[in-house]
C-alpha cells in the first residue's frame, strides 16, 4: 500500500487521510486472510492499491472547505 506523508496537508485533512488509509490497509489484510493466493487475490490487492492512490490524490486536490470537514 502507499506509504508516504504529505507535509503540506493540513492537520485535519491528515487525520481524515489516515482514517481512509487505515481502512484500505484493513481491507487488504482481510483479503490476504480470506482469499486464496493467486491471480484473483493479486488483482483485488492491485485495485485496492489503485483506489488508495486515488484517495491520496483527492486529499491533495480538494481544499478542506470543499470537503465538508
Amino acid at each position: 500500500m502507499i506509504e508516504f506523508e504529505d507535509p503540506t496537508l493540513p492537520t485535519a485533512r491528515a487525520v481524515d487521510r489516515d482514517e481512509v488509509r487505515d481502512a484500505f490497509k484493513g481491507m487488504a489484510s482481510i483479503v490476504k486472510s480470506n482469499l486464496p493466493a493467486g491471480r484473483e487475490q493479486s488483482l483485488v490487492l492491485t485495485k485496492l492499491d489503485e483506489a488508495a492512490m486515488w484517495s491520496e490524490e483527492a486529499f491533495k486536490r480538494v481544499p478542506l472547505a470543499a470537503s465538508g470537514a
